[in-house]
């Protein structure tokens, strides 16, 4: 197969080294290359056996875009690093699934991935990753998290309302992401 060319920024995973040392060689998600790969991880997952109200909790997923552009699925309380082999991102976040007429279809999908701490800008590469896997897709995240790095105290952050103010020390936030600066 040819090489898949991705568009976005590379995210290195910028989470605890406990969970980056606990990647097994060999290890990472369920690469999703189309429907078949989607129903053959639904079924594995138990993502078919409704339970009241139609929906299981084990139907939001961790997922990654790994930098050959091909989406990633691991179980929800997954490390996204783990669900990456240990590498770089070009988006992460968890993801959520519904049969439609057409298919499969994503009914949520985040960049919530404190590992990565992917910006929004993240969208492109994740919805070229569901296009590619035939899935059909909503036009941007469903819930956007916006993360930056503390300048005075270096701890990660997620902006709440609009209020770019550290939790941890209240210095302002740069309002452009830079939780690993030096990469790209």
């Amino acid at each position: 197969m040819a090489a898949v060319t991705a568009p976005g920024r590379r995210y290195r995973y910028v989470g605890p080294k406990e969970a980056r040392r606990a990647v097994a060689p060999g290890a990472g998600g369920r690469v999703i290359r189309g429907a078949a790969d989607l129903d053959a991880w639904a079924a594995e997952q138990g993502a078919e056996e409704r339970g009241p109200g139609g929906r299981r909790p084990e139907e939001t997923f961790t997922f990654v875009v790994g930098p050959d552009g091909l989406l990633r699925l691991a179980p929800r309380r997954s490390e996204h690093v783990a669900c990456a082999g240990g590498g770089d991102v070009l988006g992460a976040g968890e993801i959520g699934f519904r049969r439609t007429g057409h298919g499969w279809g994503v009914s949520e999908v985040s960049n919530q991935s404190t590992g990565y701490c992917p910006d929004p800008d993240s969208w492109p590469a994740a919805a070229a990753a569901l296009d590619r896997a035939s899935v059909v897709r909503p036009d941007g995240f469903t819930h956007a998290l916006v993360f930056r790095r503390c300048e005075r105290c270096r701890e990660n952050n997620v902006v709440r309302e609009g209020v770019f103010v550290c939790v941890f020390c209240d210095a302002g936030l740069p309002h452009v992401w830079n939780v690993d600066p030096g990469h790209s």
